[in-house]
């Protein structure tokens, strides 16, 4: 079972979902921190609803300052919106979900409602997401596992915003249990990064 730690910068819509999956035993994880680096958001009121301990830290620093308290395995990006950079030691152990297949639509700018309108404006058929190891770099770390979902022809961006993380649901937490299973340095090795 994997310990984690989630950042998020807003609603906690996926921390919900990792909560609920972790009560229902589906999700071989346990939950050991939560830090939003936006103020009164509602994530933090839901983490600390939920029991976990909640912080606000505006900046790397002060997230691994926080984290040092803390045993855990992975550190989980849940609607983090900025460029996180871990402490040494965890430097290979975090897991972003973009929404998008990448290597379309990705990179500095290509986060939520910006990716799903470049997809609308290109008038792609297809999109997903794709959940990954972080590096230092947008998107480009070693990919854990995508899926993919059908689009309409008419859908606007909020239908494919919702089909997206209809995928994301079922996607994070397959990522998270396939790297519980196989060990963080198999995804890091399979891709000879």
């Amino acid at each position: 079972m994997l310990k984690m730690a989630v950042l998020l910068s807003g609603s906690g819509r996926t921390l919900d979902n990792f909560h609920d999956r972790i009560e229902q035993g589906s999700l071989a994880a346990e939950i050991k921190v939560v830090i939003s680096n936006v103020t009164g958001v509602l994530g933090l009121e839901k983490a600390e609803k939920y029991g976990y301990p909640a912080f606000h830290a505006s900046d790397n620093q002060q997230i691994n300052e926080i984290l040092k308290d803390y045993d855990v395995d992975i550190i989980c990006l849940a609607g983090y919106l900025k460029l996180y950079s871990p402490p040494q030691e965890l430097s290979r152990a975090v897991i972003n979900i973009h929404p998008a297949l990448i290597p379309s639509f990705c990179g500095d700018g290509f986060y939520g409602h910006h990716v799903h309108s470049a997809l609308k404006a290109r008038g792609c058929t297809v999109s997903g997401c794709t959940v990954h190891f972080a590096n230092e770099n947008y998107d480009e770390g070693p990919i854990i596992l995508q899926k993919s979902v059908e689009l309409d022809y008419e859908d606007d961006v909020d239908a494919i915003a919702a089909k997206v993380f209809d995928v994301e649901c079922e996607a994070f937490p397959q990522a998270i249990n396939r790297v519980n299973e196989k060990g963080i340095e198999y995804f890091w090795k399979r891709v000879g990064q």
